[in-house]
């Protein structure tokens, strides 16, 4: 069932939208060399705590930790680990969750080491301008497949390939809800889009296959070929003036 979010429901959204974006901010500044991505996980987690939120992640189907922290050909789950210690030129995709006032925010970026190689650069900004190709897709009276179109077209037209596997979803009062919003797709097929839908889009575009396998952690999902990916994600609600981007962090974000 697809939940049209009401004006008070949009209020609670914004809040975790915030607080998620904000915590994703904080991650960001300790991507560094040397740091562990349990380090990272943990800051995110001890800002939670701060303001009164819950890692939307934590125990969810069993993850072990509050964010996932996914590097390199790491796809999508990766969990954090005091034995992932980061490098330089890695590329460091963190996806976190806030739930607050009995709603979501979910968003995620990734986050160069130090200097990274041209390809890897060229990989992050594609994927972070699918994003937003396809936050520009999310209109009212418009199809999920508009969504998937616009990411597919733009990244393919660049020799990237789009993740199947994985997808974007509706977001609410649950983390998870219909509709599903594939990155890849047809114009014109799949749900239309109404103002007050919820959903998060999130681009994982991979340099090589698009095919990835999951690791027997059950979790941890890299590339195929083991080929760079890249992941990028926002919160947004379809309004009848245009999508309007949810997780949007403070000027100042502090633990």
């Amino acid at each position: 069932m697809i939940v049209i979010k009401t004006a008070r429901e949009l209020n609670c959204m914004r809040e975790a939208c915030r607080i998620s974006a904000n915590a994703l901010k904080l991650a960001g500044t300790a991507v560094e060399p040397g740091v562990s991505t349990l380090e990272i996980d943990t800051l995110i987690h001890k800002y939670f705590e701060k303001v009164g939120a819950k890692a939307s992640f934590l125990g969810y189907g069993g993850f072990p930790k509050s964010s996932c922290i996914s590097v390199n050909n790491v796809v999508i789950h990766g969990i954090p680990s005091e034995k992932c210690v980061l490098k330089e030129g890695d590329i460091v995709s963190i996806d976190v969750g806030a739930f607050v006032e009995g709603y979501h925010g979910d968003n995620a970026y990734t986050f160069p080491c130090g200097q990274i190689s041209k390809e890897a650069q060229q990989l992050l900004d594609a994927t972070r301008e699918s994003l937003y190709e396809g936050i520009k897709a999310a209109q009212a009276g418009s199809r999920v497949g508009d969504i998937g179109h616009a990411v597919q077209s733009y990244v393919e037209a660049r020799s990237y390939s789009v993740v199947r596997d994985f997808v974007g979803h509706g977001v609410g009062a649950k983390l998870h809800e219909e509709p599903s919003v594939p990155n890849f797709g047809t114009p014109g097929r799949g749900v239309r889009l109404l103002p007050g839908m919820t959903l998060a889009i999130e681009p994982m575009i991979n340099i090589g296959t698009h095919k990835v396998r999951v690791l027997d952690d059950e979790w941890t999902t890299v590339t195929q070929d083991g080929s760079l990916s890249a992941h990028f994600e926002h919160t947004i609600v379809v309004t009848p003036d245009g999508p309007k981007i949810l997780t949007i962090a403070d000027d100042e974000v502090r633990l």
